[in-house]
């Protein structure tokens, strides 16, 4: 006669598995555009390290790895069709964790971008909002395969740019800083959208109606690469409108190099959008900030 035990269910997150939630590998793009924007301000860094360092830490670990975890125990149910091995429904964040921890780390997003003053703690506000639109019904702009892509691209690229600016100058930055980041967060929405062929499946199943499922595979990568190569275009004429014409051309190789691996890309949408995102998106984020230090000059608030 043999007997049959029944595990009991966790009580508390696996450590691992809480990390694995707020997923370090994706704070990467706000952190470095928060540098952008620290670069592009065009202000001596002497004596406000510390600034930068702490904005990094809120663009990154903290605002992104909150908005990481709110989507992961908002898509709790599509992640348990595309990936039922991830920290919630495998069981490893159990209960009402992923909720709790999302939470705990919006209140620790606004504490922290209080003390980047006025603009760093209104930026906060904004990055905080959007993650939980983007998420979190009634909202879920996740749905609409235009507005959430979109959404994030601001969110990763745009919004952390302007306030790295902002809080190293003290004030709104100059338009060429704005006007900048703003293409750079618009380009990202293609690399969103290539990042949602990894969900395509649980995204048809559960009416997500991203790119990849309302065009199909090959469509949705066509679209992800004009959009995001587009306002790179836009980058290098105003680079070189404002007299930065060797900067214009590093952002061209960058974006020349972008273009042989977006044909790589189109020969396997679905197979190849994994290496894009990690081949392409390195240039992309390159030319990022080559933009910033042609700018520096032109950023200083009038």
């Amino acid at each position: 006669m043999s007997v049959t035990y029944k595990a009991e269910p966790r009580r508390w997150p696996e450590p691992a598995a809480a990390l694995r939630l707020i997923k370090p590998i994706t704070w990467f793009p706000p952190m470095w555009a928060y540098l952008c924007g620290a670069v592009s301000a065009g202000v001596a860094v002497d004596g406000r390290w510390g600034l930068v360092l702490l904005g990094v830490i809120l663009a990154g670990p903290v605002v992104c790895g909150m908005s990481q975890a709110a989507n992961d125990w908002c898509d709790r149910h599509v992640d348990a069709i595309n990936e039922p091995d991830r920290p919630i429904p495998s069981g490893r964040i159990p209960g009402r964790w992923g909720l709790w921890i999302a939470l705990a780390m919006t209140v620790l997003s606004l504490a922290i971008g209080w003390q980047l003053g006025p603009w760093g703690f209104g930026a906060t506000l904004v990055g905080v909002a959007a993650a939980w639109a983007y998420s979190a019904e009634p909202v879920r702009l996740k749905r609409s395969g235009l507005l959430g892509p979109g959404l994030v691209g601001l969110s990763y690229e745009s919004l952390p740019w302007f306030t790295g600016a902002a809080v190293l100058s003290a004030g709104a930055p100059g338009w060429p800083v704005v006007i900048v980041a703003a293409l750079y967060g618009i380009g990202a929405h293609g690399i969103m959208t290539l990042n949602d062929f990894k969900a395509l499946q649980g995204d048809r199943q559960m009416g997500v109606n991203s790119l990849p499922v309302t065009l199909g595979p090959e469509r949705a990568a066509r679209v992800a690469c004009w959009v995001m190569a587009l306002p790179q275009l836009a980058v290098i004429g105003l680079l070189l409108l404002w007299g930065r014409p060797w900067h214009a051309l590093a952002v061209a190789a960058v974006l020349a190099g972008q273009a042989a691996a977006m044909r790589v890309l189109l020969r396997d949408p679905e197979g190849r959008a994994p290496w894009y995102n990690g081949t392409g998106v390195m240039l992309y984020v390159s030319g990022m900030m080559v933009a910033a230090f042609a700018i520096r000059t032109l950023g200083v608030s009038p």
